[in-house]
């Protein structure tokens, strides 16, 4: 939802946001489909040409999905609009993303096709095991899914249980990928959005794919996900260092 309005309220709080979203939202059909979201889609493609974006160790996941093998990429929500401008260059993977079954959802869905992602409806908070369901499947005709590990509402900088189900039951690897921004606005939502100032750099980094096993207990499960988690919390809090940031992704 933030990927939507912050044109509108860039950080002026949730108590801006929602408001002004449903109102966006009660609009005819016609003036959203044909109206808005190409507005929207205008409006967040320039910007995308007012930063200017890096990316460091691409081949270690192309180079796997070139050879047919199938991918997971694990991204913290905080992060998502960091990678709107470099999802043109994966749209030969056809990659799906998870988009809510609410009203909001459709007019997300609308957006990001236009983005190059194909939407999969559905979140972990409602619908969440059919939309998992729908992910393993996909997956099997596809080779690429973008998961924000945290999502749809937290708590920010934790891994939740449906990536890893995810990957343990498509045999997928994931493939965690840490955004960074030199500078950038923060929003007033769960997770403090971050949406790159203009004329600012973004760093997508690209990590070694993280394989899980089938089978596991539930021991081993909660394991695995700790793991994961703290590695992928470790590297993003060093990435953001780099730029000078402190306490960005856990709030601290």
């Amino acid at each position: 939802m933030n990927l939507i309005v912050c044109y509108f309220c860039v950080d002026r709080g949730d108590n801006c946001v929602y408001p002004l979203f449903m109102k966006i939202n009660q609009l005819p059909g016609p003036v959203l489909t044909h109206g808005f979201v190409p507005l929207a889609h205008r409006l967040i493609l320039l910007h995308t040409f007012l930063v200017r974006t890096e990316v460091i160790d691409e081949e270690v996941i192309t180079s796997r999905l070139d050879r047919g093998e199938k991918g997971i990429v694990a991204i913290w929500h905080q992060r998502m609009y960091g990678v709107i401008g470099y999802a043109k260059a994966a749209s030969r993977y056809r990659p799906s993303a998870i988009i809510s079954r609410s009203n909001d959802g459709d007019l997300i869905s609308a957006l990001v096709r236009r983005l190059h992602f194909r939407p999969i409806r559905g979140s972990s908070s409602q619908g969440g095991k059919e939309a998992l369901s729908a992910v393993v499947e996909d997956l099997k005709e596809n080779p690429l899914a973008i998961h924000a590990v945290d999502g749809p509402r937290g708590p920010g900088g934790t891994v939740k249980a449906g990536l890893i189900r995810m990957a343990e039951r498509s045999g997928a690897k994931i493939y965690p990928v840490y955004v960074s921004f030199s500078r950038a606005w923060l929003l007033r939502s769960w997770d403090r959005f971050l949406i790159p100032k203009p004329l600012s750099r973004i760093r997508i980094r690209w990590d070694q794919p993280f394989s899980v096993p089938a089978g596991m207990k539930e021991n081993e499960f909660e394991s695995i996900r700790r793991t994961l988690e703290i590695h992928m919390q470790q590297n993003q809090i060093a990435d953001d260092r780099s730029f000078g940031w402190e306490g960005l992704l856990l709030g601290k």
